[in-house]
């Protein structure tokens, strides 16, 4: 029952999926124990009114629609980690400027490129995977992203930053990271083809090790981090399909 009300309860604040609610610190800590599972909810969910068959033979509409779907029942929580990360970047002259754009509620003009750029790489490989009926693969998409999420926030937990990303990346412990792992190749295993499977591991080093190196220069990594981490693994697995179809 307590797997159970964490597992409810990180939905809730991950997604659309279940009510929001305020969450005890130290059930926050262990959200990271179902981020995986969190993501093939999501996945279920996305995928599968494309795979029943709505707007069939129309991919292009499908994957705009894909693309709004997942903005909205994430609440666009992760695409603010990134623009704010982005943003940040550009003002890197110190490590203060840094901490205090990603800080800013305001979007700044690389932050707006980068969610542009981004959202139109969503758009372009979900097209090519729902034009190749590749259903399963686009479920993926969203484990994967959860994954990612659990990764870094394992190998950047000594970086942490005081706030909500600290809760996080403390409950990425060796054995859940472990089994967010195993978890993630079990479910990809059923979901693409192997070699594609590798790929995503080797898509996700190349685009998380500059953001484990930018948190080495920043001095700390935070819930931004972890939100642009779910979308660059999101980006990983996708290009890990496509560039194999």
């Amino acid at each position: 029952m307590k797997f159970l009300r964490i597992f409810v309860n990180t939905l809730g604040f991950m997604s659309r999926l279940a009510p929001a609610r305020v969450v005890p610190e130290e059930e926050l800590c262990k959200s990271m124990l179902t981020m995986p599972l969190i993501g093939l909810v999501l996945g279920v969910v996305l995928a599968l009114p494309w795979k029943l068959g709505l707007l069939a033979g129309k991919p292009w509409i499908q994957a705009w629609l894909l693309v709004i779907f997942n903005a909205w029942i994430t609440r666009g929580l992760h695409y603010d980690g990134l623009t704010d990360i982005f943003d940040a970047i550009t003002a890197h002259t110190s490590r203060e400027r840094f901490w205090e754009v990603v800080k800013d509620s305001r979007c700044g003009a690389f932050g707006v490129l980068a969610l542009i750029f981004f959202i139109a790489g969503q758009l372009i490989l979900f097209h090519a995977l729902l034009d190749a009926g590749r259903y399963a693969a686009i479920g993926f998409v969203f484990v994967f992203g959860r994954f990612g999420c659990v990764s870094f926030g394992y190998f950047a937990k000594h970086l942490s930053r005081p706030g909500l990303g600290k809760l996080l990346m403390d409950g990425a412990t060796f054995n859940g990271s472990l089994l967010a792992l195993l978890f993630t190749a079990v479910v990809g295993f059923y979901c693409l083809p192997s070699w594609s499977l590798l790929l995503c591991f080797v898509f996700l080093t190349l685009t998380h090790l500059p953001l484990y190196r930018l948190a080495e220069r920043v001095g700390g990594a935070n819930g931004d981090f972890l939100g642009a981490g779910i979308m660059l693994a999101e980006l990983s697995a996708m290009l890990a399909v496509v560039v194999l179809l």
